[in-house]
């Protein structure tokens, strides 16, 4: 597949609607809108009611818009045309099967219109993943996190950590190459304040507890406990829905059910598990191995213990318990006269059957994602490979501060800017490229 190639592709999606857009990218762009709209010389930047007919038979598939722009004031920064038409599966598939009978004309890979956008500089990697990350967003924060990174909020981070390594490195070459010059002799030291200001900087951003990539991903809840607590019960009753089946047959629940709720804007993954006892089963034993596995993971945990035996509680559902999880009594109107300590160790009572308690633990969970996860003045660390990249960074930074030689401080420091350049996209490299892109759906 050639960068030179003509691309197009459905960008609304394949749903029936009232308007489908299928946009154009390339060289190509004139001439598709000549054979199939009959638009002769397109104006840029105008919307012009034609008819959409097939170039084979002449028939007329549909009447919509076609708008042309021009290079390079468009998405991809090449010629680009977009037709809006009715949104029936009956129009698009023609329409695209025409258009793909333009010599010079293929169809798009996946995210290949915004692949384009970064090649032709209109944009930068994290600004096309926050793009990503928009069209992907469930909740409102989700949103506000991507739209800042599609803003260009992170990639200004990043470029002002990079020009600022560029900076450092520009004076220290000029003391290698230029040691005849009047240059500061104490160049070299003074080098060194600022890059332990930048790692500070770095670390911190790195220090985050991974808010911005559980933002994107959801911040995830496991429910555990022992068989017939009422885990199920309490998940259907938080998300209003029946979702796991509720039996008083124990080991009902045998593998991990995922509802997904969105609290105030944030998103959040809550799971069922299957309950905690020695198992009856190769099936269930897999199961048990899966809850365990979650609860290891998981950002909090909902500790539910049955109220018809308290004050025991479950032995094996107590040594997971830490500072990440709530424990929830359920069953409340059966503990009897036996007194309940509930605000030293975070502990709510509830009744899934009556309601009781379940606004509480709504409450505490919306608290904790929120104060974990809520947006501050600097944008947030979005990726994994974001991560990785910074963590290089850092490593170089250090290296270059006990660096024995002038020459080899600046070969860390080299270093340190492409690191940050791989995030940007400032150093292009190809497999770069396809991580980031192979995420995007058709058509964008």
């Amino acid at each position: 597949m050639s960068a030179d190639d003509t691309i197009f592709a459905l960008s609304t999606g394949f749903v029936k609607s009232g308007i489908g857009v299928i946009r154009i990218s390339g060289k190509g762009v004139k001439l598709a809108l000549s054979l199939v709209c009959d638009y002769e010389n397109p104006t840029p930047n105008y919307a012009k009611l034609c008819s959409v007919k097939d170039i084979k038979t002449g028939e007329i598939i549909d009447q919509g818009l076609a708008l042309y722009f021009c290079a390079p004031k468009s998405y991809t920064g090449e010629d680009v045309a977009e037709l809006h038409i009715h949104g029936s599966r009956a129009v698009i598939t023609n329409i695209l099967e025409t258009l793909s009978n333009i010599e010079g004309l293929r169809p798009a890979e996946r995210g290949e219109f915004t692949k384009r956008a970064v090649i032709n500089g209109k944009m930068d990697l994290t600004s096309a993943e926050g793009v990503n990350d928009l069209i992907n967003a469930q909740t409102d924060e989700q949103r506000k996190q991507a739209l800042r990174q599609m803003s260009g909020e992170l990639a200004d981070l990043y470029e002002g950590w990079q020009n600022r390594i560029k900076r450092l490195l520009a004076h220290l070459e000029a003391y290698i190459d230029f040691p005849e010059e009047d240059i500061p002799q104490d160049l070299e030291t003074a080098s060194t304040g600022e890059i332990n200001a930048l790692l500070k900087e770095i670390k911190e951003h790195l220090a985050d507890n991974h808010k911005g990539e559980i933002l994107r991903q959801g911040y995830s809840v496991a429910i555990i406990g022992a068989p017939n607590a009422g885990k199920s019960s309490l998940l259907n009753k938080l998300v209003k829905r029946d979702a796991p089946i509720v039996s008083s047959l124990a080991g009902t629940t045998r593998d991990i059910i995922e509802v997904f709720l969105d609290l105030d804007g944030f998103p959040v993954i809550l799971a069922d598990t299957a309950g905690l006892r020695e198992a009856k089963d190769m099936v269930e034993q897999e199961g048990i191995k899966r809850a365990l596995k979650r609860a290891a993971s998981a950002n909090l945990k909902l500790a539910v213990f049955d109220g018809a035996k308290y004050p025991e509680m479950d032995a094996e559902t107590l040594s997971l318990c830490d500072k990440n999880t709530l424990k929830i009594i359920n069953k409340s109107d059966l503990i009897g006269n036996h007194n309940v300590i509930t605000k030293e160790n975070d502990v709510i009572l509830t009744n899934s059957l009556t309601g009781k308690g379940l606004d509480a633990v709504l409450a505490f969970i919306k608290k904790r994602v929120s104060d974990e996860l809520s947006l501050r003045e600097n944008p947030a660390l979005t990726q994994i490979r974001h991560r990785e990249a910074l963590t290089e960074c850092a490593a170089a930074l250090s290296r270059s501060l006990k660096a024995p030689q002038t020459d080899l401080k600046a070969e860390d420091l080299r270093l340190a800017a492409r690191a940050i350049g791989k995030i940007t996209g400032q150093i292009t490299v190809d497999e770069v490229l396809d991580i980031v892109f192979k995420e995007f759906c058709i058509g964008k």
